[in-house]
């Protein structure tokens, strides 16, 4: 059987550079906390448990960790969540020693940063198999410039050489700054092993710091193998310390999304100008223009078109349909579901509950909100559907609207199939429009109408011949 894996989190910085009140692992990329990215990088190795050890903003971070393990939990991975407090930070030794009472000697630990948001779970596993319940394996990265990195110091100049220590930047010799291989903040260790070595951890170095560093000369000292496994990509090992790191890490992130969707067929008018933050599945033929953002979970069926500058937030798009410029689709918790071949903007908003049937048209300034519209239905302009449902081949009027609300409850609008409403109409809820209706322009229907009718509620046109306008004194 495998060994199993318990992952270490350290996560207790302030993150001074920031200049926020927010903790550093809570800031976001791709629409999701860092912490939240390396929570779920421990779930991707099965990993039994992750403590993660807190400090700074400890009560916040912490509530933060419970809805991410939550999520986790939701899309089928299992992982026990602890949280250890380092409080004062002395140090990555210090913190990991909080976590010792936590972790069980049959496993080993694989330490991560609460500010490393990159790292594949490929990688990951690719650590845990090169320690192998036996060893120490240390995460390593060759750099162009490695300034402000613990460097890796080898037996001999080869890179198979035995690894014999990790120099801090501060503490390392002139000839060590030479050294381009650095250690990323990554290892996996036995746990047996760990316990025993973070006991013998000083603070004899210019930072005056417990240094976790410092257990590879007590690897060495004690004869057990110090292994590297060393990546090319560092953005998998980049931490976030300043917004500015956070901004290329996001571009990072987008890039590695946009050429794993065009890589699927999806043709995206420019990836430098693209958006994912969540979930994006497209099926065939799906153009995507530039500037567009998606958020939470977004679906988009064969051939769907999604125009310049929108966005789309928790929403399946079905096959055929056509997003135009600027259009804001929010589904939030109750979803939108916009039907095949649709046609859908430039410059609407389909709120929470919105659900289009097939062919349905909803034009420039369009707000619909909780409302069904069956196929075909067209509410072209500047109109507004909420708390409603509408039926086949409905034509909903320019400046036309639902008044769902009275002040104190919401009420529903139901249009049946073939209606025609004019413009400038208000449908006051809770009424009908019967069967093959015609609502009068400039109507205000307050009572539910007959099938096939004529319904007219608008004040009777009065003209006053040669009538002149006031004039000022």
């Amino acid at each position: 059987m495998a060994t199993p894996v318990d992952v270490v989190i350290m996560a207790a910085g302030k993150g001074t550079r920031m200049k926020s009140k927010l903790p550093k692992v809570l800031h976001r990329l791709g629409g999701s906390a860092l912490l939240a990215h390396v929570i779920d990088c421990a779930a991707g190795v099965s990993a039994r448990r992750a403590v993660v050890i807190t400090g700074h903003g400890a009560m916040e971070v912490e509530a933060a960790c419970d809805r991410m393990h939550k999520a986790c939990a939701a899309s089928g991975r299992k992982l026990e969540l602890a949280f250890a407090r380092q409080e004062p930070q002395l140090g990555t030794g210090h913190a990991v020693r909080q976590a010792v009472p936590m972790l069980a000697d049959d496993g080993v630990t694989l330490v991560l940063s609460g500010d490393v948001p990159l790292t594949e779970a490929a990688t990951l596993q690719a650590l845990i198999d090169a320690c192998d319940g036996q060893r120490l394996a240390l995460l390593t990265l060759v750099m162009e410039d490695p300034s402000g990195y613990g460097r890796i110091v080898r037996a001999g100049p080869q890179p198979s050489a035995q690894v014999r220590a990790i120099v801090e930047h501060k503490d390392a010799s002139d000839e060590q700054h030479q050294i381009r291989e650095i250690y990323s903040g990554i290892m996996a260790v036995p746990t047996r092993l760990l316990r025993g070595w973070l006991g013998k951890l000083d603070n004899k170095n210019a930072q005056g710091e417990y240094y976790l560093t410092d257990i590879v000369k007590f690897a060495v000292a004690d004869g057990v193998a110090v292994v590297a496994h060393t990546i090319l990509d560092a953005a998998q090992v980049a931490g976030v310390n300043s917004p500015v790191q956070l901004a290329e890490l996001e571009r990072s992130y987008q890039r590695q999304q946009a050429q794993a969707l065009m890589e699927q067929g999806v043709r995206l008018a420019d990836p430098s100008r693209f958006d994912v933050r969540g979930s994006l599945r497209c099926g065939q033929d799906v153009e995507i223009d530039v500037n567009c953002v998606f958020e939470g979970q977004v679906s988009l069926g064969d051939g769907v078109r999604i125009g310049p500058n929108c966005v789309i937030a928790n929403a399946s798009v079905a096959a055929g349909a056509v997003i135009h410029a600027f259009t804001h689709i929010d589904g939030e918790k109750a979803g939108v579901q916009v039907g095949e071949g649709a046609l859908v903007g430039p410059f609407a908003r389909l709120r929470p509950g919105a659900q289009l049937g097939a062919q349905v048209h909803i034009g420039n300034f369009v707000e619909v909100k909780n409302s069904t519209l069956a196929k075909g239905a067209k509410a072209n302009h500047l109109a507004y559907l909420g708390d409603a449902t509408v039926g086949e081949n409905v034509n909903f009027g320019a400046g036309s609207i639902t008044a769902n609300y009275d002040g104190a409850n919401k009420h529903r609008t139901v249009i049946e199939a073939d209606v025609h409403v004019g413009s400038n109409c208000v449908l006051v809820a809770p009424v009908t429009i019967g069967a093959g209706g015609t609502v009068g322009g400039g109507s205000t229907i307050t009572k539910s109408t007959l099938p096939g009718a004529l319904s007219v509620a608008r004040g009777r046109q009065v003209g006053i011949a040669d009538w002149k306008r006031p004039k000022k004194g």
